[in-house]
């Protein structure tokens, strides 16, 4: 007999939960990929809807001054290189106010989402979410192919998508939160939460593939990837491991199932009458038991009570007297002013600081999500290790301030310093980010305080992110407004925001420090789910 291949023997060690808890994992990590991959495509295409014209102008300059001629006016006015109405001086309140009307929309919109989420099946929910919002992302890309150049379109088309990709988070939060429990939850939240960072690596590249020649295809092209993901999440999101068990009792049912047949009973009532068999294995006092094959009893209606009732879904307020809820919330809406401010703005700011075209800006953009990647696994690993998360996203706060300054000011010294700070900038910044958002938001929606309801998890998880969602809608807002006087001002600002998350959970950091319950996350926990 020939030896199994150890490919094989390692396939077979797992169980058939493990594998499951691993599609889940998988699954959920690619949904909310394509959520990413949809959102990254405005920050690439800025450059394109309101290109450098003076770029061109300085080079007809040049070549008129080489000439010895008198300087004439350049053919390359702004209405001929930009993409109307992001011609005019004011282009970036203009581009501003697109960021905004999606990230408002999306705040207020999470607030609503998780409450409706508890009461909804969550993979017909998020399945209608993700064809609502690749419809909508294909919508923005048409207004290329259409030549539509109405604001009103376009912000309308933002608003839209921002409300339906409320969708996204809370479902998988929940989903990975059924499935895992607290053991390892920072190292495996990390390792899954850097599916925002693989969002908007890919969205960038794929954005950035067609920027120049054709910049609709930029949105088309993952609208259709978020389109199919909503089919697989139809066919395969399994919500909960106790919804297994309903198929493995049908199945083992259907297998075991012992002939019954039927006749009008008195009156007309159908009743259902269980025909017994021989069998030669049966014992002689079995038989005596048994009736025959022309006896046939009628079988009477079982009902089954209950012990408990199911756990209704908790109220927005219930939500917010858990422990820890409003200091997280309210430092992640400046943790992620942070972080959207830089997805929004990154690949522009790159332009305009490094000289650099759209598509090489979009690229170098992806290495602050790299570094984000690194940094949200460090930090669930780290918080697992000690079980302190609020002092870990504290300390990466308190690093994360300074090193934005610096990163200002080293970005003229040319690429190779960008590259470094791009990386570390990316880590620290998006290490809590990412903490609060998964783990965090998971640890919350399971408190001992809530004594087992788990339907509060969808419902703390859309608080926790809809108040940073706040955040997110005001970063990008405040970053066209204040890039007019400088882009010094935008990095005053961020520095500004990381302080306030920081202050924001020295109550917590306090009583994480000085209490003896503060200890490392037992793998033990793995099995409260």
């Amino acid at each position: 007999m020939a030896p199994v291949p150890p490919g094989i023997r390692l396939l077979v060690s797992f169980d058939r939960d493990q594998w499951y808890r691993a599609l889940t994992f998988t699954l959920t990590f690619l949904l909310y990929t394509s959520f990413h991959l949809s959102r990254k495509p405005i920050s690439i295409v800025k450059s394109e809807l309101h290109k450098n014209c003076s770029a061109a102008s300085e080079v007809a300059a040049m070549a008129s001054s080489s000439s010895q001629q008198p300087s004439l006016p350049s053919l390359h006015t702004e209405v001929d290189c930009s993409w109307k109405p992001f011609d005019k001086s004011n282009y970036k309140q203009l581009l501003g106010a697109m960021d905004y009307s999606f990230l408002c929309a999306y705040a207020v919109g999470m607030y609503l989402s998780g409450i409706i989420g508890e009461r909804l099946p969550i993979r017909l929910y998020l399945t209608v979410g993700m064809l609502a919002s690749g419809l909508f992302t294909c919508l923005f890309g048409l207004g290329y192919v259409y030549d539509i150049h109405n604001l009103s379109f376009y912000i309308f088309v933002q608003v839209a998508n921002g409300l339906v990709q409320t969708t996204g988070w809370p479902s998988v939060v929940t989903c990975i939160g059924n499935w895992f429990g607290k053991g390892r939850r920072g190292l495996i939240m990390g390792l899954w939460n850097s599916h925002t960072s693989v969002g908007n690596i890919l969205g960038s590249l794929i954005a950035g593939y067609w920027v120049s020649s054709n910049w609709g295809l930029s949105f088309i092209v993952p609208g259709l990837i978020i389109i199919a993901m909503g089919v697989v999440c139809f066919l395969f999101l399994i919500e909960h491991p106790n919804d297994l068990k309903t198929v493995y009792a049908q199945n083992s049912s259907l297998g075991k199932a012992v002939p019954t047949r039927s006749w009008n009973g008195v009156n007309g009532h159908a009743e259902v009458y269980l025909q017994y068999k021989d069998s030669k294995n049966q014992s002689c006092d079995t038989e005596l038991l048994l009736p025959r094959d022309s006896v046939r009893i009628p079988m009477q209606p079982v009902v089954v009570v209950k012990s408990e009732s199911e756990p209704s879904a908790i109220s927005f307020m219930g939500a917010l007297r858990i422990p820890g809820v409003v200091e997280f919330s309210l430092c992640l809406l400046f943790a992620k002013l942070v972080s959207y401010t830089f997805l929004f703005w990154l690949p522009l700011y790159i332009t305009k600081a490094a000289h650099l075209d759209a598509k090489k800006a979009g690229d170098l953009s992806t290495l602050f999500d790299v570094g984000g990647i690194v940094g949200g696994v460090l930090a669930g690993v780290i918080s697992d290790k000690l079980g302190k998360r609020a002092t870990t996203c504290a300390v990466m706060l308190l690093l994360a301030a300074p090193t934005l300054y610096g990163f200002s000011m080293i970005s003229e010294f040319g690429l190779g310093p960008t590259i470094g700070m791009l990386l570390v900038c990316g880590g620290l910044v998006n290490g809590p980010y990412a903490l609060i958002t998964t783990a965090v938001s998971a640890d919350l929606g399971t408190h001992k305080s809530l004594k087992g309801n788990a339907r509060a998890l969808s419902t703390v998880t859309a608080i926790i992110d809809g108040t940073g969602s706040v955040g997110a809608a005001l970063g990008p807002l405040l970053a066209g407004l204040l890039s007019a006087g400088g882009w010094d001002r935008v990095f005053y600002m961020l520095m500004t925001a990381d302080f306030l998350a920081l202050l924001l959970l020295l109550r917590l950091v306090t009583k994480e420090l000085f209490s003896s319950k503060s200890h490392p996350i037992s793998t033990v926990e793995l099995k409260e789910h």
